[in-house]
């Protein structure tokens, strides 16, 4: 990998993002990000409609993902509609729901082989079989959407260096929360685009699997793409100080990425207090 984030001088060769714990500021969003996630965890309607709360949170991530993939619906109508289409905001919209419902199909495979993961997830974007489906981009090739906010376009060649890279931390393990686990896999992929299209959603998706699989949120309900889309003015700004390797910006974004978390559980709670009052 280009950006020192997951390969930071100091770290232990064993167990790299283990440094990136102890960066300026990332304790405090760990630990703000296991408060609310706590909170939501522990209120009464948990105990008896958990199901309801997970199923509403990953609709209302995929409509906060697919917003900022330039297809921003509101909630009721990504909730009433049953056809998305084949081109432009619908696709992209069908795209987000499908890749929620997915993800969770794939967490048992997600740390014995990510990038088969990752594949998976662009296949169930796409929902087509062509050439340049389910596999990184190769050279010449163009992205569609790019998402990256005006950063560079990484290389083919590095493109796949450091998903192998990548995946090699995934499968290693490591004692690093999940939030900086989450954040590392979300940033990397944002930075690389290694798809020829739909490479935000991909990365958003694999952020919530990282956040569900690790055990830190197991229902899914804490979705932190809500949190991403409401602080959609900064999301570039921090992905660049993830993408510039310096210690405070990957700090900022891991940070950025706690946020969204918190303001995900946010959301989950709001909709277990309606649950509680009969309004939802």
């Amino acid at each position: 990998m280009s950006t020192p984030s997951p390969h930071t001088p100091s770290a232990p060769p064993s167990d790299p993002l283990a440094a990136l714990a102890g960066l300026p500021g990332v304790t405090a969003a760990v630990d703000a990000v296991r408060t609310a996630v706590d909170r939501v965890y522990g209120h009464r309607v948990m105990r008896r409609r958990s199901t309801e709360v997970s199923g509403e949170a990953a609709l209302r991530g995929a409509r906060a993902s697919a917003a900022l993939s330039g297809a921003d619906w509101a909630l009721e109508e990504v909730r009433r509609r049953t056809d998305f289409g084949d081109a432009g905001e619908p696709r992209t919209v069908g795209a987000a729901l499908r890749l929620n419902a997915e993800a969770g199909q794939l967490l048992g495979v997600w740390r014995q082989s990510p990038l088969r993961v990752l594949a998976r997830l662009h296949v169930v974007a796409c929902g087509t079989d062509a050439d340049s489906v389910g596999r990184p981009r190769r050279a010449g090739e163009a992205v569609d959407g790019a998402g990256g906010d005006g950063l560079p376009l990484p290389s083919a060649g590095d493109v796949s260096a450091r998903l192998d890279a990548l995946a090699e931390l995934v499968v290693a393990g490591s004692s690093a929360p999940a939030l900086v686990q989450a954040a590392v896999v979300h940033g990397e992929l944002l930075a690389l685009r290694p798809f020829t299209s739909y490479n935000g959603l991909v990365a958003r998706a694999a952020e919530r699997l990282v956040l569900v699989g690790s055990g830190l949120d197991p229902k899914g309900v804490c979705p932190a793409e809500v949190g991403h889309a409401e602080l959609a003015d900064r999301y570039a700004e921090a992905l660049a100080g993830y993408v510039s390797g310096t210690p405070a910006g990957v700090a900022a974004w891991i940070a950025h990425c706690g946020r969204a978390v918190e303001l995900g559980a946010r959301e989950s709670t709001a909709v277990c207090e309606a649950l509680q009052r009969g309004a939802a």
